[in-house]
């Protein structure tokens, strides 16, 4: 779901002459808006404040998701018929899209407020209320659903402190639909600098100078709940190729968010304890807080120390058990100190993705919380408060799992579907990112996101026979293009649920639509261009790539 375009709109939007020069940054926060600029050479670009007009774009659709949901309206699903054009951003004809999937996709057929039946008296009165007065002067454009409109102009503050002016219970929902923007939305790929710290709504509009132009960007919210809004030219998705990396430098710290979930740690189950020590003496069953010792019937005796989140229970026969409750980003990094450790960084952000994963599929729920047990047969907690360290690095990846794999992970002993420590901290040092190790060691994997798995790979035998074929006859042409460097392996060819065509460029994977048409080979050959060109600049350009890929596929027709 790279762009919800199709081919001739992508060409428009994302050809090398929209390259952005600068991209403005801006985030709200101790109520006042903070800026910065990025630049890539060139004169510097005009400055700017809160007070800048920018077109609100397809940002509406976010506060019409927010209000929805907030305020439970129905959304049903939309169904395509096929007539709208602006259904290309929805799905294909007779299919349907649902409201966290229209989100990222930009469906704004879905969120038409008249569809949704959204009146403006309780839209005026919810938004007054989350604004503290009447949405007027600089709200103005928050007053009636029905004049949300992309070309509206609003000032950037007016923009980032309504965005800031949503509870985190509000935008609970959609923060985790557009943590998708940067997996397989139009941020696809930037996972990589971003891990699940932005969730942001992408736009893409018309220059205010020049409507030929294009200019795109997103906004939304950092991690801890900061509004932020981001604007450059070329489309949004160009945008997120072009900055990602330095972009994700120039953030603002995050703060510490709520620490979701709940996990129960049934500690040493393979090693029966003897007795708990504190400092008074023999513990008692109960809350534990401060320093103890644990000793085993082995003879062995293990240090921890506890602020009231282990407690110590006897079990049936008088044997004490220790059992600890924590948050989902606190047990992660729990594990990553038993583990192994945060020392390398890209290693350890691939490590607490699998120890999340692993989680998600061995534990059991009760009574609202998941359960699992600490032991070398499945995963190992520390008992004692995670570092400053691992808990940085669980909290940069929150919420993100492997999905499609059953996930392990070892010391030092690689094998299939599993995460070698030290493998991974090796390759990390080398210069691999993490992503880059969570795909070499889950392959049939794809990063996702908790309760929203939704890029399995369903293989496409006939598309991948067909590009098989076609390679050693493209072969003397692509070995006379600038940059082009055969992937390592056969890319996969994976069934598309929504959206336009895309390549997975970290897995080597393409994602397209079963071949029916000669567009649809085109379209083939140019996802694996991409997959060719993805260490030159010349596999940005869409135009050139599109017109590369008709020359293959003609090449094709003449072999016959």
């Amino acid at each position: 779901m790279r762009l919800a375009l199709p081919a001739l709109m992508a060409t428009l939007l994302l050809a090398a002459p929209a390259f952005a020069a600068s991209l403005d940054v801006a985030w709200w926060r101790d109520g006042k808006t903070e800026v910065r600029q990025l630049r890539q050479g060139g004169a510097a670009p005009p400055a700017f404040d809160g007070a800048r007009q920018v077109p609100l774009a397809s940002l509406w659709k976010l506060f019409v998701y927010v209000y929805a949901t907030d305020n439970k309206v129905a959304m049903p699903d939309y169904r395509c018929g096929g007539r709208d054009p602006e259904e290309v951003y929805c799905c294909d004809a007779g299919q349907s899209v649902g409201h966290d999937a229209a989100l990222v996709q930009s469906c704004g057929l879905f969120f038409s407020p008249r569809r949704l039946m959204i009146a403006a008296a309780p839209w005026r009165q919810y938004w007054t209320g989350r604004l503290g007065s009447a949405p007027a002067g600089d709200f103005a454009w928050l007053s009636d659903p029905a004049q949300l409109a992309p070309g509206r102009l609003v000032r950037l503050d007016s923009l980032l402190r309504a965005l800031g002016s949503i509870p985190a219970a509000s935008r609970l929902d959609a923060e985790a639909a557009l943590l998708r923007v940067v997996l397989d939305g139009r941020g696809a790929g930037t996972a990589r600098w971003f891990g699940s710290q932005l969730r942001v709504k992408t736009y893409s509009w018309h220059g205010q100078r020049r409507t030929e132009e294009r200019i795109g960007g997103a906004a939304g919210w950092l991690a801890d709940g900061t509004p932020i809004w981001f604007g450059g030219a070329g489309g949004s998705s160009n945008v997120f190729e072009q900055w990602a990396p330095r972009l994700a430098a120039s953030l603002p710290p995050v703060g510490v968010a709520d620490d979701g979930g709940c996990v129960v740690v049934d500690y040493f189950k393979r090693y029966p304890i003897r007795a708990v020590r504190g400092e008074r003496g023999v513990a008692v069953p109960g809350p534990l807080n401060g320093r103890y010792h644990v000793q085993f019937e082995n003879g062995q005796n293990l240090a921890l120390r506890s602020t009231g989140e282990l407690m110590l229970l006897q079990e049936k026969g008088g044997r004490p058990q220790l059992r600890g409750r924590f948050g989902v980003n606190e047990y992660v990094a729990r594990v990553l100190d038993r583990e192994a450790n945060a020392g390398e960084p890209e290693a350890a952000k691939a490590l607490a993705i699998a120890a999340r994963t692993y989680l998600q599929q061995n534990a059991v729920t009760v009574a609202g919380c998941q359960q699992i047990a600490d032991s070398s047969a499945t995963q190992r907690v520390s008992p004692s408060p995670a570092t400053p360290a691992a808990l940085a690095i669980a909290r940069w990846t929150d919420q993100l799992i492997v999905d499609g794999v059953s996930v392990r992970y070892h010391r030092d002993l690689p094998s299939e579907n599993t995460l070698a420590w030290t493998e991974a901290v090796r390759q990390a040092k080398q210069g691999k990112h993490y992503d880059e190790l969570l795909a070499a060691a889950y392959p049939g994997g794809a990063l996702s996101t908790v309760g929203n798995t939704g890029t399995r790979c369903r293989r496409l035998a006939q598309n991948e026979d067909w590009l098989a074929r076609s390679v050693p006859r493209w072969r003397r042409v692509l070995l006379g293009e600038a940059g082009y460097e055969a992937p390592p392996q056969a890319p996969l060819v994976c069934a598309l649920q929504s959206g336009a065509p895309y390549s997975e460029q970290s897995r080597n994977r393409i994602f397209m639509r079963p071949l029916a048409t000669r567009e649809d080979r085109i379209t083939l050959a140019h996802e694996y261009l991409h997959l060719g060109l993805r260490r030159h600049p010349r596999g940005q350009d869409e135009e050139y790539v599109e017109r590369l890929a008709r020359r293959l596929v003609e090449l094709n027709l003449e072999a016959l």
